[in-house]
């Protein structure tokens, strides 16, 4: 009986996860994670928090890729967070 107890509560803890396919489920997702931000370590809402930063992560990678900077750009990007002065 203990055996199946806590396969009923590993269960009822499960994130319900789907890929996010479209723009609106995207949105809903960041909607979700926003409300899930506080949630308490360990509990079935942090959890489905660290499952839906993982989709959203993989659509933003897949939907709105960030390019490398090229030599030139990064050497500027180097400059202006040293706050050195090109003049």
């Amino acid at each position: 009986m203990q055996n199946i107890t806590a396969l009923t509560q590993r269960q009822s803890e499960m994130v319900d996860v789907k890929l996010i396919e479209t723009e609106e489920e995207y949105n809903g997702a960041v909607r979700r994670l926003d409300a899930l931000f506080d949630a308490p370590a360990g509990s079935a809402e942090a959890k489905e928090a660290d499952v839906l930063a993982l989709l959203i992560s993989q659509y933003e990678e897949e939907h709105y890729p960030i390019d490398e900077p090229s030599p030139d750009e990064y050497a500027q990007i180097r400059i202006e967070e040293m706050g050195i002065n090109e003049d």
